[in-house]
């Protein structure tokens, strides 16, 4: 008997390794198409530009066929990745002469006021990254004002506080994008004086900036004295992850940020149903990011589908109290949804099939990890949802071939995540599939990690 579970076992160990050699064969195969299509179309645009830049020179008279790759069509929009540990005298001369304006410091081992010397015009900087960035060498770098710079990028400067943010604020008027992802040191205090000073800025990032509280969301939005205007053109605004967060940072928003079409409130704890209330009118919003509001349930979902909203967006990825219900508010008032994300919600067939008839416009449907669906609702999605471009099917172990079968013949599909389920190379062929749009992922893409 004990032979005999032995040999049972060492049977499924082969099993599963040979479905994990399976799965690296067919990513290594996906991964390789894709860098060869990508390196093909890269190489496709350099020629062409290089093919321009001799044209415009010799309609001249002029031999400017060596100094081609100086002129600046070739170089448009290229962003330069620089590594500062020496001095080069010729560095800056050289990106001037091409006309590139765009540059990000990958190592930081010179003063920031290097760069900003000798790139006056530079209109984008990206320091993501740069650990040792404090708030002396940022303040030595700003001392005047910088009216070309547009976009700023300060992701992961662990070092950065609200002093920085005063410098920024006062020399940086024509800021529009500000990245400060992860800079945990940053306070209301650093909030308001973005207010005071940033009044073009359009998108702002705020992830994981754990000081930051309702009371620095009044400011962003001018709904505080000390505030003055705001930054009441804001469209983009990211407060990931920000765990002081509560429904009066959306009353606020709603308020205040009536210019905003992507609100990322991902991973807020304090946020709940009420909250929705406040966004649920919010004319200009179209994409709205709820991953992870635990507090968020069917009531909240039911809140923004009887408001104003027209929403093309919505991620309620991981909210393990949205069901079946909420299926049905979103298919009587988000129904022009082109991007639906559900991920481990408790939904079924019969969720399902209360939503797809009203959803002509779904482009992107997002089940990974919805384990009650089961082959029935492939079928109904497969029937009424006609336009997917792309589904993600991982981890939703009670479907079977029948089901998948199903969604490949929806005639626009082109991405299908599968994930734990096991599709082989000659079973795509079968189905009529190129293998580079099947993308099958060992480790869970829905971890909080990966967000």
């Amino acid at each position: 008997m004990s032979q005999c579970c032995e040999g049972d076992t060492a049977m499924g160990d082969a099993i599963i390794q040979s479905r994990h050699a399976i799965t690296s064969s067919v990513v290594a195969a996906c991964v390789r198409e894709r860098e060869r299509e990508r390196e093909r179309n890269q190489f496709e645009k350099m020629r062409q530009r290089q093919q321009k830049a001799p044209r415009l020179g010799n309609a001249c008279g002029q031999n400017t066929t060596p100094d081609a790759s100086y002129h600046k069509s070739v170089w448009r929009g290229v962003e330069a990745k620089l590594h500062l540990r020496r001095a080069n005298p010729s560095l800056f001369p050289s990106l001037q002469a091409r006309g590139i304006r765009r540059v990000q410091i990958l190592s930081l081992r010179r003063s920031l006021s290097y760069v900003i010397q000798g790139m006056p015009n530079i209109e984008s900087l990206n320091l993501s990254g740069c650990y040792n960035l404090t708030d002396n060498g940022l303040g030595h770098a700003f001392v005047q004002e910088i009216p070309s710079l547009r976009v700023l990028n300060l992701s992961l400067c662990k070092q950065i506080t609200d002093s920085s943010l005063g410098r920024i604020a006062q020399y940086l008027k024509n800021l529009e994008v500000l990245e400060l992802g992860g800079c945990s040191n940053i306070t209301n205090t650093g909030l308001l004086l973005i207010a005071w000073g940033l009044h073009r800025l359009k998108s702002l990032n705020l992830r994981s900036c754990r000081h930051v509280s309702d009371v620095g969301i009044g400011h962003l939005a001018g709904m505080t004295r000390s505030a003055a205007e705001g930054c009441l053109s804001l469209e983009y605004l990211t407060l990931q992850d920000c765990q002081k967060l509560t429904d009066l940072s959306l009353k606020h928003t709603s308020k205040g940020l009536t210019k905003l079409k992507v609100l990322n409130l991902s991973f807020c704890g304090g946020i709940s149903d009420a909250g929705m209330i406040h966004l649920s009118h919010m004319g200009s919003l179209w994409s709205l990011n709820l991953r992870s509001c635990d507090n968020i349930s069917d009531t909240g979902i039911m809140h923004l589908a009887m408001g104003t909203l027209r929403l093309q967006g919505l991620d309620v990825s991981f909210c393990d109290k949205i069901g079946d219900q909420s299926l049905a508010y979103i298919a009587q008032g988000l129904y022009q949804l082109k991007s639906l994300s559900l991920c481990s919600c408790h939904i079924s067939d019969d969720g399902i099939n209360r939503m797809v008839r009203q959803m002509h416009e779904l482009r992107t449907l997002n089940i990974g990890q919805c384990v009650r669906i089961t082959d029935k609702g492939l079928e109904l999605i497969a029937d009424h949802l006609t336009q997917l471009t792309g589904i993600d099917l991982y981890g939703c172990t009670k479907i079977t071939k029948r089901g998948l079968e199903r969604i490949t013949q929806l005639p626009c599909l082109k991405v299908l995540n599968l994930g734990l389920w096991q599709m082989t190379e000659s079973h795509t062929e079968k189905l009529g599939w190129p293998i580079v749009t099947v993308t099958i992922q060992v480790e869970d893409p829905h971890s909080p990690s990966a967000s």
